[in-house]
């Protein structure tokens, strides 16, 4: 009811909508009002509006095997892994946490005996050697934590399941440095990164975005282990997240260039391809003050690199294959912006104290994705703004939209020992 009377309101003018502040209960919208502007507040209800009805009717889809709606940004009806853990963090701003717990079981049901989960499922675009990428326990957390800080529900199968999991990553690990690879420039979903990551099979790339991850993915694993009572194995996954975080230091960081390369397994040399995974270590929070200025000042809010016009470019423009659109239906991430990317750099420089960094990048991303698209799109031109790819889209480019919300409360639902606030339905009043 409450989303029909916002639509009707915001159709009727900005006028009206200001005289219905009573009918939007809590809400404490001034700042972020004064931040976005009063015409861009305005037709954010309508768009959010929009692009949660499209959610609603085209990516929510039913699958044999699971006993409840799965949750995707694509309408044919493939699920995807990273994905999955940005379309939730979406709608836990709403208080919906459903799919956190649908898509998460029935990919652990499909687990192979050595722990192996293939990062899809579908028909379409089948992964048979790719494995999900390290985001299956902050997903766990992330629903856990809007479900009464319940992990009762992992327990035993579930729980030993995510063990196992975490345990094959590090399987791939041929030289033992404790440097997992990517299969693949497609497996790492920077999908055409082939000049960084290789191309199919060719296992070769310890890339800092995958260690980045499984830091963070085995600190979400010590959080699990502590709440069901694993007191050995939340120490066990606290001591590896430290010393992994230590190594990305040790071998992928370059004191010369202040950044950070990912390393060629097979040759032993740095991969030095300037790539938005190199920005991973402000997100997961193991480069130095140091290191994080380095990398800000000198290549992050370089224009010449990654600051372009609406940042942050997926590659920096210095790289001999870096380019805009899509040639060939390609993804492209050789240049254009990813919301993902961007809302993980916005974190961790808010987490680094980069605070005017941070609100210009929220700034540039939200009036990108409202103002210069008529719809959500699937990536964004880092010269133009103009979308790419899906269009509408309704996956994890929807939180360009809340970067400026975040901004103004402090607020990471991507902390994983902070709670989670439905701050649109709070402070806008918008319901799912």
């Amino acid at each position: 009811m409450l989303k029909a009377v916002l639509l009707g309101l915001v159709l009727l003018g900005p006028q009206v909508l200001a005289h219905s502040q009573a009918l939007l209960p809590n809400r404490d919208d001034g700042e972020f009002k004064k931040m976005i502007g009063d015409g861009d507040f305005t037709r954010l209800s309508t768009r959010l509006d929009s692009l949660n009805m499209d959610i609603q009717k085209k990516g929510l889809h039913d699958y044999p095997e699971s006993k409840g709606k799965l949750l995707t940004g694509y309408e044919y009806g493939e699920f995807f892994d990273w994905d999955l853990y940005f379309e939730n963090v979406y709608l836990s701003y709403y208080g919906v946490n459903k799919y956190d717990f649908t898509n998460f079981k029935l990919f652990l049901d499909r687990q192979e005996p050595n722990g192996f989960i293939s990062r899809t499922i579908g028909v379409k675009y089948p992964k048979p050697k790719q494995m999900f990428k390290p985001f299956l326990a902050q997903i766990a957390v992330l629903g856990s934590k809007q479900n009464d800080d319940n992990y009762e529900w992992l327990r035993g199968k579930y729980y030993e399941r995510l063990k196992k999991y975490v345990r094959h990553w590090f399987e791939y690990d041929a030289d033992h440095n404790g440097l997992p690879v990517w299969n693949s420039s497609d497996a790492s979903g920077m999908d055409n990164q082939i000049s960084r990551s290789g191309d199919f099979d060719a296992s070769q790339d310890e890339g800092v975005d995958l260690a980045c991850y499984l830091v963070r993915e085995l600190r979400a694993m010590a959080i699990i282990a502590d709440k069901l009572g694993d007191t050995t194995g939340h120490r066990v996954y606290l001591d590896h997240a430290d010393r992994l975080a230590k190594t990305i230091n040790d071998v992928f960081w370059d004191e010369k260039d202040g950044f950070y390369y990912d390393r060629n397994e097979k040759t032993g040399k740095q991969i030095r391809v300037k790539s938005v995974a190199g920005f991973m270590p402000l997100w997961a929070g193991v480069a130095s003050p140091k290191q994080a200025d380095r990398l800000v000042y000198d290549h992050l809010l370089n224009k010449e690199e990654f600051w372009l016009k609406y940042p942050v470019a997926s590659y920096a423009k210095t790289e001999p294959d870096f380019y805009q659109g899509s040639r060939e239906g390609e993804c492209n991430w050789r240049g254009p912006t990813w919301i993902p990317a961007n809302y993980m750099i916005f974190h961790g420089l808010i987490r680094y104290g980069y605070k005017d960094a941070a609100r210009e990048l929220a700034i540039k991303a939200f009036r990108m994705a409202l103002d210069l698209n008529t719809n959500t799109r699937e990536y964004y031109d880092s010269d133009s703004g103009s979308g790419n790819g899906m269009n509408p889209f309704w996956g994890w480019s929807s939180l360009a939209y809340v970067m400026p919300l975040d901004y103004v409360n402090g607020y990471d639902p991507m902390d994983l020992t902070s709670e989670i606030r439905p701050l649109i339905k709070e402070q806008l009043g918008i319901e799912f």
